[in-house]
């Protein structure tokens, strides 16, 4: 008897789950809202012929779904092409200074050095600290967390000293750099999680860490372009693929599922899983009474991640000397933070994200045009601020920013515009109160305290993506892709095929001799070129 799987949501968790339960020969069904996939990592396209990514631009870590890709019989740099950046950024610093990330250690050390003389030799320390600490604790989020006797194993309690869970990210970084400037460098990363580094616990010093010992991608066409590739892949698996059909209704049997509605169907299955926004699926889709944990009023007194303000900008001419991605920290970081966090209201000299994607990818502009994505991190929605009535006026912010980080006389290249503030992201991507990052990450909302791969509430319902465990981030939401489909095919008692992964130290070695052997094997990354949710 073969086994029929409902997937709402065509995000990368989703896509990467439908392969994965696919290739165990499972009947694979998406629904999917949009007439594309990828959910926040999809791509904008325009009359004109700007692309954008809608949301994540920075591709790390690609072992996990390359390992996916593996399992389900592709290469992944067959499918996608990527170049590895170097800069992998350039960060500006408000308060004076600025760094070159470069993935080298030599020049990195360099770098450093001449910013902060003080801090000499305090990267590579740091990143033969934080190599041990990924090494330890990769395994710890390949695993589903359902109970705190889950955290309770000898190997995690072992951990404890080495992760620090009561340190916060700065702390964690202030035992190595001294210099605030440097510091920020290492722990902005804590926005991929919506959070700030004053706040976010320390074990996540492996964001950075992994940036710089594994790189920064672009993939050609733009993250979105993995979606497509993962969804092209699906298909060819024999996964059927429904685009424009959101799911408008549920149909239960008791706790169970037992069909999915759209306008056009009644979809039945053995499980669902929920790639769509947790906290807005189940307020929209699932009644009250049959969430006791997870209910309205428990969601509400959750604690959730910034949201984002959006410029995507179509300009005539490119701005060749500015890199890929640029990272703006402003001279006022910890008030542009409490102002996001705790007061949630806009500032007036806000941090900003740059991509000017077409230095190293021409194709997502027509020709002598290119492409500049503008992101601002700001307050989820919130009474306290009418983005009806400032949006008009934070554009104008941001577009000033734009000249702290050499971007100037913007205005008068602008052929195509789009704007998108915390209203937009709830109400046309129905993401709740706009938070881009989902919940936050903080202690009380991590590993068992996060809604379960195997979601809790529900018989036959499984979560993927950055709402559940391990969290936010595409390496990440990859990740529980990979735990939800085992749990799932555990569950329907479906034998799962071997997989035929990459052994882990192939992945933490020496960079100079992985990059040497993954372009010996590519041959995709020898055109390096120098130049940030689901």
């Amino acid at each position: 008897m073969t086994h029929t799987v409902n997937i709402i949501g065509a995000g990368p968790g989703g896509l990467a789950c439908a392969m994965l339960l696919a290739h165990a020969g499972i009947r694979v069904r998406i629904l999917e809202r949009a007439s594309v996939p990828g959910g926040r990592t999809s791509t904008i396209s325009t009359p004109e012929g700007f692309h954008f990514d809608l949301g994540p631009t920075f591709f790390l870590y690609p072992r996990i779904l390359e390992e996916i890709f593996t399992t389900c019989g592709y290469d992944l740099n067959r499918e996608i092409e990527m170049i590895k950046l170097d800069p992998q950024y350039r960060l500006v610093f408000g308060n004076s200074g600025e760094l070159l990330a470069t993935p080298n250690t030599q020049r990195m050390e360099e770098a450093v050095t001449a910013l902060s003389p003080a801090d000499a030799g305090s990267f590579t320390r740091f990143m033969t600290y934080t190599r041990e600490k990924f090494e330890k604790f990769a395994p710890v989020l390949e695993k589903p967390f359902e109970s705190w006797f889950d955290l309770a194993s000898p190997d995690l309690l072992r951990l404890l000293p080495l992760l620090s869970p009561w340190r916060s990210l700065d702390a964690e970084l202030g035992r190595f750099f001294s210099d605030e400037r440097i510091r920020l460098a290492f722990t902005f990363q804590s926005k991929y999680l919506g959070m700030s580094p004053f706040r976010c616990p320390s074990l996540f010093s492996i964001l950075s860490f992994l940036e710089y010992e594994h790189g920064v991608y672009h993939p050609i066409g733009g993250c979105g372009a993995v979606s497509v590739a993962m969804a092209r892949i699906a298909q060819q698996m024999g996964v059927e693929i429904l685009y424009n059909e959101p799911v408008e209704s549920i149909r239960f049997e008791g706790r169970r599922v037992a069909a999915l509605r759209t306008s056009q169907a009644e979809y039945t299955a053995d499980a669902t899983v929920i790639n769509a926004d947790f906290a807005r699926t189940m307020t929209r889709l699932i009644p009250d009474h049959l969430r006791r944990r997870w209910n309205n009023r428990s969601i509400e007194s959750k604690r959730f991640s910034c949201s984002t303000f959006m410029l995507y900008l179509g300009l005539d001419g490119i701005y060749e000397h500015v890199p890929h991605h640029t990272i703006y920290l402003s001279e006022h970081y910890r008030e542009n933070l409490a102002d996001i966090e705790k007061h949630h209201r806009i500032g007036i000299d806000p941090s900003m994200y740059v991509q000017n994607a077409c230095v190293t990818d021409p194709s997502l502009a027509p020709r002598g045009m290119s492409t500049l994505y503008i992101l601002v991190p700001v307050t989820h929605r919130h009474p306290n601020v009418d983005w009806r009535r400032e949006a008009p006026r934070f554009r104008e912010i941001a577009l000033d920013q734009l000249e702290r980080v050499g971007i100037h006389d913007v205005r008068k290249k602008i052929r195509y515009e789009r704007m998108l503030t915390p209203d937009d992201w709830e109400d046309q991507y129905e993401i709740y109160r706009g938070a881009t990052f989902n919940l936050s990450h903080n202690l009380g909302q991590m590993l068992h305290k996060r809604p379960h791969n195997r979601f809790e509430e529900l018989a036959g319902v499984y979560l993927v993506g950055g709402g559940t465990h391990p969290g936010s981030g595409l390496p990440v939401i990859y990740s529980s892709a990979r735990i939800t489909s085992k749990l799932l095919l555990k569950d329907l008692g479906v034998f799962q095929p071997e997989n035929r992964s990459i052994d882990r130290k192939e992945w933490t070695q020496a960079p100079s001799t992985r990059e040497a052997s993954l372009a010996c094997s590519t041959g995709l990354f020898q055109n390096s070129q120098l130049n940030p949710q689901e």
